[in-house]
């Protein structure tokens, strides 16, 4: 079987897996759906609480140089002019005069033709259109009237929300450089080629942080915070071998950048981004200041002098984020001769922490049982099952990334210990609830 074929089946597996479990839906399925539209479900909303509560602890909870931002989604228009998203925000696009597809110009390699999928657009013998340019961004209307007056363009990118509200946040906070912004929201691009599942999507949530530097200290808080994002992601538990940085070289730098590194990740579908570490210089606030005439510089007593400061970006996509963790996680086990599912998600971010067993519905079992749920409930998300065999319970629960089982017995009754089973070591320890509550709290920190 080719190489192609196994990763095809891995992401169709975990497609399939995310719907049947509650993770990810497609989009107003019941009315067909909306192209790279995905809603998430009760595991997958979770999942991705946790996933960005993990993240703002890391950015914001654990540092005193990192302040929080929850900016508006609509915008000033002349912000976007401003930043270059209304000029440069463009993508190459052709369309196919056969099939009437459209592909990214810059992309034929990857792309696939709808009628002949072994085929690239190179390759199918479809005649393509000279490329053009097409703007990314979304557009819309505020107000009754519907003419360019009252155009707004819905946000591309949070970052631009950080930049305007620079000095609001260093005032009110009353932060010295160097010092950062943190934000978490949704971003909506008009992809022309989204796919991959929630890898690419038209709507996404980024979590990003702009950090405000002196222009002589750029290089060194640019590789700090290299090293810093490249640790978050194994406390997140993902696999080492799988991340690599890839380095811009001058070709590929935005127009803003004096450096750029990504951290990729090897998803089924090959090596691509996963997070953006970049030196975007003076550019954003110079621009804005220029615009508006608002006076951007900082005064440092370090260094006698007013300047516009440096910004060290790290830009990580939330729901990429979530499918590296999913595809990370992903494993098959035979056990007893019958193929088993584990999604081995960390302690951290999993959606449920800990499952309740009563191991049969009588003797008093489901009782304590229903006694420990709502004790640990105070504190943890967990889920409390009775129906079927142990077996059976333990093979829902691994296969919704549930790291820890608790069951209760004939022994539970005589001393209140119960069986607490780790879903990746197949471990089992006897513990009372105290120990139980204990222990959880620790594996989730």
């Amino acid at each position: 079987m080719s190489a192609k074929k196994n990763e095809n089946d891995l992401m169709e597996k975990i497609v399939s897996l995310c719907k049947r479990r509650g993770f990810v839906y497609p989009s107003s399925e019941i009315y067909g759906g909306l192209a790279s539209c995905w809603d998430y479900g009760p595991l997958g909303a979770e999942l991705k609480r946790n996933l960005k509560n993990f993240w703002w602890d890391a950015m914001t909870n654990r540092r005193d140089d990192v302040e929080g931002l929850d900016a508006a989604i609509l915008m000033h228009p002349e912000v976007w002019h401003t930043s270059g998203h209304v000029t440069e925000f463009h993508d190459p696009m052709v369309d196919c005069k056969t099939c009437k597809a459209r592909f990214r110009a810059d992309k034929l390699e990857e792309a696939r033709c709808p009628l002949k999928p072994s085929k690239s657009p190179l390759e199918c013998g479809g005649e393509l259109t000279e490329p053009r340019q097409f703007n990314l961004m979304f557009k819309t209307f505020m107000g009754p009237l519907e003419d360019e007056a009252s155009a707004v363009f819905i946000r591309p990118e949070t970052a631009q929300g950080i930049y305007v509200n620079f000095l609001n946040v260093k005032n009110s906070s009353r932060q010295k450089i160097p010092f950062g912004i943190a934000q978490i929201g949704k971003a909506f691009r008009n992809e022309i080629t989204p796919g991959n599942f929630i890898f690419r999507t038209r709507e996404f949530e980024q979590m990003e942080m702009q950090f405000f530097v002196h222009p002589s200290e750029d290089e060194k808080w640019f590789e700090y915070w290299r090293e810093q994002r490249w640790q978050w992601y194994l406390e997140l538990g993902i696999n080492e071998k799988k991340l690599r940085w890839h380095q811009h070289d001058s070709g590929e730098l935005a127009h803003y950048a004096k450096a750029a590194y990504d951290v990729e990740y090897e998803y089924p579908f090959g090596w691509q981004e996963l997070e953006g570490v970049h030196n975007r210089t003076d550019f954003d606030l110079s621009r804005h200041m220029a615009a508006t005439k608002k006076d951007l510089r900082y005064f440092d007593e370090r260094f006698t002098e007013k300047f516009i400061p440096y910004i060290i970006e790290t830009s990580a996509g939330c729901d990429r984020t979530l499918l590296t963790i999913l595809v990370d996680a992903y494993d098959e086990m035979e056990i007893k001769g019958e193929k088993r599912v584990f999604m081995r998600l960390s302690p951290k971010v999993a959606p449920i922490k800990a499952a309740v067993f009563p191991l049969v519905k009588k003797d008093g079992m489901p009782e304590f049982a229903i006694n420990v749920y709502h004790e640990l409930k105070k504190r943890f998300k967990v889920f409390y099952d009775e129906s079927g065999a142990v077996g059976r319970r333990y093979a829902r629960m691994d296969e919704a990334g549930c790291p820890f089982c608790i069951t209760i017995d004939g022994q539970t009754l005589e001393d209140e210990t119960m069986t607490l089973r780790d879903r990746d070591s197949m471990e089992q320890t006897r513990l009372k609830t105290p120990e139980i509550i204990e222990f959880l709290g620790k594996k989730i920190r």
